[in-house]
């Protein structure tokens, strides 16, 4: 081979790898960085820890009345075959349920917002910081409702989430989960807006933001981000048959959840009016059964 047509050879490879690295770095500056995000958004998650006492059912078909007032005779029987067992003072039994959720930082003097159905029914609530510290929790209010929950800790110059505007939020965004999926705290997830203003079967009051963000248990209650690292939404459930993730995961609109959280704040409840219409959504039979062209608009009644 020719010293030219060497040279003319080895020109061309280097120019078919210099095309390559621009490819690659065109493609990686495409692709989103999360970093910056998680490190400013994580101090203000928190992991969320109930208990509550339920009564203990083992114990129930075993636990015979009290004997005195018994004929001597039946007395005896139960005393011989069936021997008392220990009661607590007040004869009754109970046990201790547990439960994980996430939520987030939205003030610096200690409120946090979460899901309702991570707090219910709980008898005491901790917050877990991101510095492992812990703190008791007051449940200011919940609206069951919405599956959105307000509490309160007492704290100082707590750090605190940037909050968006879910109704600017576009189907196709890139937005990221952090939470506490089966108690890993602060786990990262990211996904995109699936759709938006979806309906759930019973949950009415609720235009949920749906994306394909990797939800488990314990994620519940935590923040949906964007990537301007601003709360958009509350992560509150997925649609599921498996029992585990599927790729269908649902957040309250941040903007529903802070009008909530508002009036929890100022009222501790969740006061809504009524206009006396039942709005339902034209579909395919209703369009034809009307003699619409195609199905489109709501029917009021």
């Amino acid at each position: 081979m020719s010293i030219p047509r060497l040279k003319t050879y080895l020109s061309l490879f280097a120019a078919v790898l210099m095309l390559g690295q621009v490819a690659t770095a065109a493609q990686a500056e495409a692709l989103p960085d999360f970093t910056t995000l998680v490190e400013q958004a994580s101090p203000a998650v928190v992991n969320i820890s109930t208990k509550q006492k339920l009564p203990d059912r083992r114990y129930a078909t075993g636990q015979m009345p009290d004997l005195e007032g018994l004929p001597p005779m039946f007395r005896e029987f139960f005393e011989r075959n069936m021997p008392q067992q220990p009661r607590s003072p007040r004869g009754d039994r109970h046990r201790e349920a547990q439960s994980l959720g996430s939520g987030f930082i939205i003030s610096s003097d200690g409120y946090v917002l979460t899901n309702n159905h991570v707090v219910a029914d709980a008898d005491e609530i901790i917050v877990r910081l991101s510095d492992r510290s812990e703190l008791q929790a007051k449940l200011v209010g919940t609206d069951p409702r919405t599956d959105v929950a307000l509490l309160k800790v007492d704290g100082k110059n707590l750090p605190t989430v940037k909050l968006g505007d879910s109704e600017k939020l576009k189907v196709g965004e890139w937005v990221l989960a952090i939470g506490s999926p089966f108690g890993f705290d602060h786990s990262v997830t990211k996904g995109i807006v699936s759709a938006k203003g979806r309906t759930l079967p019973n949950d009415t009051y609720v235009p949920f933001i749906q994306t394909d963000v990797a939800i488990n248990p314990g994620n519940s209650g935590g923040p949906l981000f964007n990537m301007n690292g601003e709360v958009v939404g509350i992560n509150s459930q997925i649609f599921t048959r498996s029992g585990g993730f599927m790729g269908l995961s649902f957040a309250i609109p941040i903007d529903v959840a802070l009008d909530v959280s508002n009036q929890l704040k100022k009222d501790g409840k969740v006061s809504r009016g009524w206009l006396g219409v039942v709005i339902q959504e034209v579909n395919k039979d209703l369009a034809e059964s009307f003699g619409l062209d195609k199905p489109a608009g709501a029917l009021l009644a």
